[in-house]
């Protein structure tokens, strides 16, 4: 899954590491010598007293005075802090683990241009939207830019911090479906819409399948009524999870369907109805207005827009035109396992502002996924 974009992430957040490397080490190059101390190696001084060796900074070195030959050395101070007497290893690697570990740097936009321009290109080339692609960049930039920052490990891990929390950050808390479920006066009542062809009533069946193994009882209502073969379709798919499908003749008024689904419901203790949709686009007028009446018919309290993954901006254009003309609580996005892009999955619940609550991830009626967004953004990030 999004096998493209996890590559090119990775090539881009080794650059944004070497950038980092290389401006640690510029910082370091151009110090005064009184501020190298720090990752300089102390010397040795041999206690004529004691004759041991210990470890004393130039800062602490006491100056022998020569008055006269009976002068006796003067002995070292006791009782060096620790932090004192810790040796640095030299070597530009051991160097800057040293600077990393111990050191606060200051980055600059000159020390992060290259690689931000080339992590922008990236998001644009793998479907991601303008406006997605723009918060990313921007809340990559407030994160490495212009603050002080104490680096307890390597610049590459830093880098990966930061783009994690910008991925988040665009992708929002997720939605849990069974949470949902579990504090609402049931029937829960979830809506699904979408384009024709997009998978709707192959991921009503996933998600039937998904709560009945969760201890939940289902009753479908097969509200495409206007599509040859739509009902046969629906009960094969409801008789396959083991659930119950209400149906009506072919052309049969969807709203009517669906208000027997929920009666059934209510009469049998049903804990979720899931009510399918004929699939239609925005500017189908009369298709969007039937919408409007099985809303008011029977007052979902979850609309699920389902597209493609792999429609990438399409999608994501899609679900805002739904969201504008029916409105959406939550999205599903089928075909995710077929995604090399990943473009939709990062973008529709920024632009529109809504919860993608399950991925498509293959065939069979277990291959669903709630959508976590730190999972997601792990797997996308190798961790």
């Amino acid at each position: 899954m999004f096998k493209s974009l996890k590559e090119k992430l990775k090539g881009v957040t080794r650059k944004f590491g070497s950038n980092i490397d290389e401006a640690i080490e510029r910082d370091d190059v151009n110090k005064p010598a009184g501020e190298m101390r720090s990752v300089s190696q102390p010397e040795k001084i041999t206690s004529s007293s004691e004759g041991k060796n210990k470890l004393i900074s130039d800062s602490e070195r006491i100056p022998v005075l020569k008055n006269d030959s009976s002068s006796s050395p003067v002995s070292e101070p006791e009782n060096i802090p620790a932090e004192k007497q810790r040796p640095v290893k030299t070597g530009f690697a051991q160097k800057l683990k040293v600077l990393v570990t111990e050191r606060e740097i200051l980055l600059s936009e000159k020390d992060i241009k290259e690689p931000l321009e080339e992590l922008e290109l990236i998001l644009l080339e793998n479907d991601v939207a303008f406006d997605a692609t723009e918060a990313i960049i921007e809340d990559m930039r407030e994160n490495l830019v212009g603050q002080k920052r104490k680096i307890k490990t390597s610049a590459e891990d830093f880098v990966l911090d930061a783009l994690k929390n910008a991925l988040l950050n665009v992708l929002g808390e997720g939605f849990s479906l069974k949470s949902y479920i579990n504090s609402h006066e049931k029937p829960v009542k979830i809506l699904f819409t979408g384009v024709n062809g997009a998978g709707k009533t192959t991921s009503i069946a996933k998600v039937a399948y998904y709560l009945k193994d969760n201890g939940y009882s289902v009753v479908i209502g097969s509200g495409d009524t206007f599509r040859a073969g739509a009902n046969e379709q629906m009960k094969t798919h409801a008789d396959r999870v083991g659930v119950k499908v209400i149906n009506h003749q072919e052309g049969a008024d969807p709203s009517a369907v669906l208000f027997d689904a929920v009666s059934y419901a209510k009469a049998h203790n049903i804990d979720v109805v899931l009510g399918d949709t004929a699939g239609r686009f925005h500017n189908k007028t009369n298709l969007m207005k039937q919408l409007d009446k099985i809303k008011r018919v029977i007052s979902p309290d979850i609309i699920a827009y389902v597209d493609e993954a792999v429609a990438g901006n399409d999608a994501v254009i899609r679900a805002e035109e739904f969201n504008n003309s029916v409105g959406t609580d939550v999205v599903v996005l089928t075909k995710a396992d077929m995604d090399v892009k990943g473009g939709a999955a990062i973008s529709i619940a920024h632009t529109i502002g809504k919860p993608i609550m399950f991925l498509g991830t293959g065939q069979s009626y277990g291959d669903i996924t709630p959508f976590e967004p730190e999972t997601v953004v792990n797997d996308l990030l190798g961790e």
